[in-house]
Formats: C-alpha cells, structure tokens, sequence
C-alpha cells in the first residue's frame, strides 16, 4: 500500500475517533445550570420536603402487604472518568501516527520535481512513438487479413455450382 493511501486510511481514522470523541463528551456530559431563573436539572425537585412522606413499616411478625419482584441484575457501571481519557488518547495515537507518516513522505525540490517532470513527459513521448508504430504495423496487418479473407470468400464463391 503507498503513503497516499496510508494517509488517507489514517486521517478517516481520525475523523472517525474524532467524531466518537465529541460524541462520547457530549452524551455524558453533565447538564450545566444556564440561569438561575430555570429549575437545576440535577434538582428537579427543589422542595423536597413536601413531596417526602414517612414511610409505615408493618410490625416484625405481620406478613408484607405486597410481594416485590427481584430487581434485575444491573450491567456493571462504566467509568465514566475513564472512557473519555481512553478516546482522547487513541485520537492522539492516531495523530500521531499521521504524522509520522507524513514525515516519510520524500522530500524534494521544486528544481527535482520539475527534472522529474521533464523525464516523465520525454519517457511518454517515446512510449507514445512506440504505441503509434504498432498501431500503425497492427492497421497494416488488418488490411492484408480483409485482403486474404475476401480472397477467399470469393474462391469458395467460385467453386459452387450454378443452379
């Protein structure tokens, strides 16, 4: 695979570790209080003391009035500390690594470029000749081939008999 192409390959990586990134961030990210003239989403409930009800517990011996379910078990809790620390650092590798491919990519002049130019288009031109002279013996070959073949359409013409 050439550089070019590692390049490419290695800056969709990053795109795409970037946009997990934001992402990622912006999901978890904890709401932030604008004004103080709007509920705090974190509190949506600022009195709670008149939604909080003592709670009437049946006596030791007494049978529980309804049956709980169990509660299903719970996935283990991400870390949320550690996943956007994680993310950053593949993005860094990842610049990282495009960055060390860009330094091996050669350098030159403009003096060797254009040298370099200079013997692609003469290598063309000669490549050019070439490909013309064998189109023009393969134009020729064609001929003598409809010379031959009408030859001998006309022999096996010939040799029919009248009816």
């Amino acid at each position: 695979m050439d550089i070019i192409t590692q390049l490419q390959e290695q800056l969709s990586e990053i795109a795409m570790l970037a946009v997990n990134t934001f992402g990622t961030l912006q999901r978890d990210a904890p709401p932030d209080r604008l004004s103080t003239s709007y509920p705090d989403p974190l509190n949506p409930n600022p009195k709670p003391e008149e939604d909080a009800k003592p709670q009437v517990q049946a006596p030791p011996g007494a049978a529980p009035a309804q049956a709980q379910p169990p509660a299903p078990p719970q996935a283990p809790a991400l870390d949320l500390a550690e996943q956007p620390k994680a993310m950053s650092h593949a993005l860094v590798l990842a610049a990282k690594k495009f960055d060390a491919l860009v330094a091996a990519l050669p350098l030159s002049s403009e003096e060797d470029q254009l040298k370099r130019i200079q013997e692609l288009q003469a290598e063309n031109e000669v490549v050019g000749l070439e490909l013309q002279k064998q189109l023009e013996a393969a134009e020729l070959e064609l001929k003598q081939v409809e010379v031959l073949f009408n030859e001998a359409t006309d022999n096996c013409i010939n040799l029919k008999k009248p009816e």
